[in-house]
């Protein structure tokens, strides 16, 4: 199960292998690179875990969608049939994949998208089975997958929450070892619609379950922001190259952009800290150095009798504050102090 404690980060390869057991093999690299702050000489955790797609061509699409020409410059094939064929990797590619990923230390996910997919099973069992988005109503997947008992994470980037409940209905006759991610289903997604608090209205109404976010929109801003805002998983798109041909790959992130991610949720998964007020340890050397104290506008002399008049707030701050100024009016000096100096109890009557 998910640690709630922590943040889980998918990196998700899709289909931007482009057939290539290869180029997945290079992305893995990628997913488990580690990152470094120079300032504070941090090294940081790379993502938890690689994702994979796959699919059973014989239950995906129609025929006259098969057989439909692709002329696109990011086709594949002649018909959006081969031009799939071309895009999948088989049983025996996906268990190298994993194999690869495992000896990086990495978790392994499976998108799943029909219950012939269930057929890698014969080879390993993924540490985790999504479910994507546009298959959240199709119950005899979920059905399917829920009855291997292996973790569950939902994307809901089509649903409606009466069909993520309909969902979560059929998976829990199986198990409840279920997260779910907000989503949305809009390649890439526009700002204006990736409405990040439904976030907040999951966790709200699904505290049972682990609550993430499956980001699709353009940079690092609202994968970064959602864990801010306590999305326990991140998932994202990631490539080698954004260049690269494949409808996904523009809207990915490369290198560059995964470590700049990656560095960001990690220093603000440092950085939440506790529900509670506090001086930090770390801020007693500055608070010396910076806050104000109680100290004297003009020269005054041993015997003389201190008056408020006779006081102004300077640095450094290891004298009195104003609300102890009580400690000092009225108190007779018993030995001479310059203009501008702090007073300190020592000079005290």
């Amino acid at each position: 199960m998910i640690d709630k404690d922590k943040v889980y980060v998918i990196g998700e390869i899709g289909q931007n292998h482009n057939g290539s057991v290869d180029m997945a093999k290079l992305l893995v690299d990628l997913v488990c690179m580690p990152t470094k702050e120079d300032n504070f000489g941090l090294s940081l955790k790379g993502m938890d875990a690689v994702k994979l797609t796959k699919r059973d061509l014989s239950q995906e699409l129609s025929n006259s969608m098969m057989n439909q020409p692709y002329d696109s410059p990011n086709s594949f094939g002649r018909t959006y049939g081969e031009h799939r064929a071309a895009l999948e990797l088989n049983d025996e590619e996906h268990y190298e994949v994993y194999k690869y990923a495992k000896e990086k230390g990495l978790d392994f996910v499976e998108t799943l998208c029909a219950p012939g997919c269930l057929s890698i099973f014969r080879y390993f069992q993924p540490d985790y089975l999504k479910v994507a988005s546009r298959d959240l109503t199709n119950i005899p997947l979920l059905e399917a997958m829920a009855e291997t008992k292996v973790p569950m994470i939902l994307s809901t980037g089509m649903a409606s929450k009466s069909e993520l409940d309909d969902g979560l209905t059929a998976i829990t006759k199986y198990h409840s070892d279920i997260s779910i991610l907000h989503c949305v289903s809009e390649y890439p997604t526009h700002p204006n619609n990736a409405n990040l608090r439904t976030i907040l209205y999951l966790q709200k109404h699904y505290p049972e379950y682990v609550i993430g976010y499956s980001d699709h929109t353009i940079g690092i801003s609202a994968p970064v922001s959602a864990m801010a805002m306590g999305a326990k998983i991140i998932e994202k798109h990631i490539t080698i190259n954004r260049g690269l041909k494949g409808t996904d790959q523009i809207g990915s992130l490369g290198p560059d952009g995964i470590a700049r991610m990656m560095r960001d949720i990690r220093l603000i998964e440092m950085s939440l800290g506790e529900e509670d007020m506090f001086i930090s340890d770390s801020t007693v050397s500055a608070r010396k150095k910076l806050e104000r104290s109680i100290a004297v506008n003009k020269k005054m002399f041993k015997g003389d009798v201190i008056s408020e008049e006779d006081l102004h707030m300077l640095s450094p701050g290891d004298g009195f504050k104003w609300m102890e100024k009580s400690k000092v009016i009225g108190k007779t000096l018993i030995k001479d102090i310059g203009e501008d100096e702090v007073i300190y109890q020592e000079y005290l009557a």
